[in-house]
């Protein structure tokens, strides 16, 4: 049912009207469109996940202080770049625990708040729905971690091992024919992906879009925090879409992946 769900979606690509044209068409907003009281949205957000809890892996506690950074703002912006050379540094838990801070922490609970009761991430997020989880593979590098696939729980300011091993073939099967080899030269790869009724049940075909803007906020913030701690990253979109989904074990059409990063050596 599924495969034939996506020929019929790859046979739009050869109609007069391309499938981006449509729905690009489709999610604009209009002034007549419908929508949710607060009390109905947060209703719903409180049905939703702020983070999957993944309740049968422990949690890994990170550090509570964050590496480091001499570079000013400036220079950071000013600095960072994909990296030409690609090749694995050991990192150390601080280091892994401010790359992901600043991608998708937690900076205030917000408990005060009236009607939106999720915490506060570094990004901004279309009505702070957070439609976003972060997960990363590491081959034992990273400092104190075994290698294996990891969740981040910004909440708990923690990760949890959900699956013990080494996965570099496997990875490396599932890039683009041009950069296999990032599977093995990354320190750790970072796959950012979409839960999108967290964001689609309140702002319709439009949540789409802002979630697809999150993961590009979640990806700057990432880039900046690396290149402040003189990391080198590598932005990846060359993937393959369902072979990844199927990676971390995840549906692929209500949860995907959108976007990935490597974090390596800088230079």
């Amino acid at each position: 049912m599924i495969e034939k769900f996506w020929q019929q979606a790859e046979l739009a690509i050869e109609t007069n009207t391309p499938s981006w044209e449509l729905f690009h068409e489709s999610s604009k907003t209009g002034h007549y469109d419908g929508g949710f009281t607060n009390e109905q949205v947060v209703e719903e957000m409180n049905n939703l996940y702020e983070t999957f809890p993944y309740k049968q892996f422990e949690m890994i506690p990170l550090p509570t202080t964050l590496a480091p950074v001499e570079k000013s703002f400036l220079d950071t912006v000013m600095g960072r770049k994909t990296v030409s050379e690609i090749k694995v540094k050991k990192l150390t838990l601080e280091e892994l625990r401010t790359i992901l801070h600043c991608g998708y922490g937690v900076t205030r609970d917000n408990k005060d708040n009236e009607y939106i009761e999720r915490s506060l991430r570094t990004v901004p997020s279309g009505g702070a729905l957070y439609p976003l989880e972060l997960y990363f593979y590491t081959n034992n590098n990273i400092e104190g971690l075994k290698s294996g696939i990891y969740h981040y729980v910004p909440g708990e300011n923690a990760v949890q091992l959900i699956r013990e091993g080494n996965f570099d073939d496997e990875i490396s099967e599932s890039l683009v024919a041009f950069q296999p080899h990032l599977a093995y030269d990354c320190s750790f790869l970072l796959f950012i992906t979409a839960v999108f009724n967290r964001s689609v049940f309140k702002y319709k075909e439009k949540g789409y879009r802002f979630t697809l803007f999150e993961a590009g906020h979640v990806a700057q913030n990432v880039n900046l925090a690396a290149t402040a701690l003189n990391l080198g990253v590598i932005n990846i979109g060359g993937y393959h879409d369902r072979m990844v989904d199927r990676f971390l074990k995840i549906d692929g059409l209500n949860h995907s992946t959108i976007y990935m990063n490597g974090i390596c050596a800088g230079s």
